[in-house]
């Protein structure tokens, strides 16, 4: 992370400005919105899971394909160190507003570090108002933490907890919705992703953003 002179606001900040301090946002190419990945080889739960058969994290995408490449890894790192940064929650809702678009992905590689990293995620959906985002997550522990503790997840947030087995049941944590991966047909009832059928996009679902749909199952790849 570069360190910058301006004692501006970050509302007053070039947009080179924004993405060199919180390392800039990523373009899933499935989303119709902008996202922020990290390194997946820093996942805390997942990294432990991607050496187990049958995990969700054995097969993670995002150990594959663009996310290998050292530019993109060399972002997602620049990322990571700057989720401690003193301005990183102003800068990252300023950018996210610059965007335009009214939906934001978290995590498209990476999970959650640290219920200070949870924290200061609520702090730009509530920067963010207008925009509805989207948090899946393996870090249970740091999830109930944080509402033990006394967080509130605001309304423009859904966090939604994944669970650790291919075929295996959803999280069962009250107050929260889940995912689910088959690799056969999901339980009945269950809102299956669309993206393979639709040349691997959402198009226009947004069950993912939705804190109505209580679970979402996703194809294995």
């Amino acid at each position: 992370m570069s360190e910058l002179t301006t004692t501006a606001e970050p509302r007053e900040w070039t947009k080179s400005e924004l993405v060199r301090y919180v390392g800039g946002l990523s373009n899933p190419s499935k989303m119709p919105c902008s996202g922020y990945s990290l390194p997946a080889q820093e996942c805390i739960t997942g990294s432990k899971l991607r050496v187990t058969p049958g995990t969700t994290c054995s097969v993670c995408y995002a150990h594959k394909g663009r996310f290998r490449f050292p530019k993109v890894r060399s972002a997602m790192y620049r990322r990571l160190e700057s989720i401690v940064a003193p301005l990183w929650p102003g800068v990252m809702a300023e950018l996210i507003r610059r965007s335009g678009d009214p939906y934001f992905r978290w995590h498209d590689s990476g999970d959650l570090q640290s219920i200070d990293h949870l924290q200061r995620i609520v702090d730009v959906c509530l920067g963010t108002p207008k925009v509805r985002h989207w948090l899946p997550t393996r870090e249970y522990q740091i999830v109930q933490r944080f509402i033990i503790d006394g967080g509130v997840i605001p309304a423009n947030l859904n966090v939604r907890v994944s669970a650790h087995m291919v075929d295996g049941p959803a999280p069962a944590i009250i107050g929260f919705t889940g995912s689910i991966v088959s690799s056969e047909e999901p339980p009945e009832g269950v809102h299956t992703c669309p993206a393979p059928l639709q040349e691997g996009k959402c198009g226009d679902c947004r069950a993912c953003w939705d804190r109505g749909v209580d679970l979402v199952n996703y194809h294995v790849h």
